[in-house]
């Protein structure tokens, strides 16, 4: 009988439960996409999503970020680039649904099976009355350096309720 009681395997499993589990999954609106490589099965693309902030009305985040097309793509095992970007702006009047932290992970969404994922993180700039959002991507083992950032100004007068 095969014990996995300390190996690399089990370590790496329990990770991905806990990474899983943890992450808030949200799904973007996507609002357009161009081909960029044509497959018979399904083109590579770039799509651009919105996301409305769930905890402050009036924010919507644009991200957009390249899909790998193909077999891969279709079946959902495919791993997308980490490359994205982002620009957050104000589309209806600023409402907070209550305190928010200084800074949280609003919106996780995988770009793998299970090893990769891409974030937005909202960070509360309260010397400059902004809200900057920014967005990179992680592995389990490794992520990338690769980012953008957004912020959105708040209007004179206003304050973030901070917990």
């Amino acid at each position: 009988m095969i014990r996995f009681a300390h190996s690399p395997f089990r370590v790496l499993v329990a990770a991905c439960v806990a990474l899983l589990s943890a992450a808030p999954l949200a799904h973007g609106e996507e609002i357009g996409s161009v081909n960029t490589n044509f497959h018979i099965t399904g083109s590579d693309r770039v799509v651009v999503e919105a996301y409305d902030d769930p905890d402050v009305a009036g924010i919507t985040c644009f991200v957009s970020r390249a899909r790998t097309g193909g077999i891969k793509g279709t079946l959902g095992i495919a791993e997308d680039p980490t490359e994205a970007s982002i620009a957050c702006r104000q589309v209806g009047p600023i409402k907070f649904s209550g305190p928010v932290k200084r800074q949280a992970d609003v919106f996780t969404e995988r770009m793998s099976l299970i090893f990769k994922a891409l974030h937005v993180v909202r960070i509360v700039d309260t010397k400059r009355n902004a809200l900057v959002y920014l967005t990179y991507s992680d592995r389990i083992v490794s992520g990338s350096a690769k980012n953008s950032v957004s912020a959105v100004p708040l209007p004179a007068g206003s304050t973030v309720p901070l917990r």
